[in-house]
């Protein structure tokens, strides 16, 4: 590991990052160039003081889980990615790994999407981003610790179900479209030690995950209507419709109502209060 390198490079794709490319008001009081600390470990899912002993040079060596947070934090394109993974002592990500980056041009996306609740998944159910809608929408998912930040995992091993109301008949078919999935991502990326990892994890965590996973059925992340139980606004019903990103085997879920309806007003309700509880 290259520490004065690395330390460099992170502080200078800081400094190169403005606040409204990542969609913050830049302000006008604002005294450091590019990006704060604080936004950074805000958008990376880290402690200030770990991003502070990194752009010294200081404290452990980084997993590469954190390199791959830190990449998407600062929108480094795939070269300067690469670049921070060598110098973390890691090889980049190749093919026969699962994506755990979100591309520069998806994030601005999200950006933009501002009226909707959406997140991006990872093959394998990873919860790679989210816009603040989704959030106030599916509680603060970055509040889970990374390793856990799946939906899959959540399903199955979690104490949350992501505020997601089902019945006994959508919650099986639900189940069977979770382990599906996995089932999906494994005979793609056979290799990919986290995949393992978590397979094992879930079979060895669950008994309801491993009776699903001997009937060996396969299934992909698909279009439904999905009840979310928030704890102030009670069930909301929204439909949640799929778009997949075949370059990199991502998928982006998106939140919707009627325009008109109960739910859309609950929708612009929470873009109002956000995170805050009533």
């Amino acid at each position: 590991m290259n520490r004065a390198e690395l330390a460099e490079v992170l502080r200078t794709a800081r400094s190169r990052l403005r606040p409204q490319d990542i969609g913050l008001a830049a302000g006008s009081r604002r005294q450091v160039e590019g990006l704060r600390r604080e936004e950074v470990a805000m958008l990376a899912g880290l402690s200030v003081d770990y991003v502070v002993r990194l752009e010294q040079g200081r404290g452990p060596r980084p997993s590469s889980q954190v390199i791959a947070a830190l990449a998407q934090a600062l929108r480094l394109d795939d070269d300067d990615r690469d670049l921070v993974f060598r110098l973390a002592g890691y090889e980049p990500p190749h093919n026969g790994r699962i994506q755990m980056v979100v591309r520069r041009s998806v994030l601005r996306l999200l950006d933009r999407m501002s009226d909707l609740p959406v997140l991006v998944l990872s093959a394998k159910g990873d919860v790679l981003a989210w816009n603040p809608l989704a959030a106030a929408l599916q509680g603060d998912m970055s509040a889970w610790p990374r390793h856990r930040r799946n939906l899959i995992w959540q399903r199955f091993l979690g104490s949350s179900r992501c505020q997601v109301a089902l019945n006994a008949g959508d919650d099986d078919a639900a189940a069977r479209a979770s382990v599906g999935t996995l089932r999906a991502a494994q005979a793609r990326y056979p290799r990919d030690p986290d995949l393992i990892r978590m397979i094992d994890e879930l079979r060895r965590g669950s008994t309801r995950f491993d009776e699903l996973w001997r009937e060996g059925r396969s299934a992909a992340w698909r279009a439904a209507a999905k009840s979310i139980n928030h704890p102030a606004l009670g069930t909301i019903t929204l439909d949640c419709d799929t778009l997949l990103l075949p370059d990199d085997n991502q998928t982006v879920l998106m939140y919707s109502a009627e325009p008109g309806s109960s739910e859309a007003a609950a929708i612009d309700l929470l873009r109002v209060t956000g995170l805050q509880r009533f």
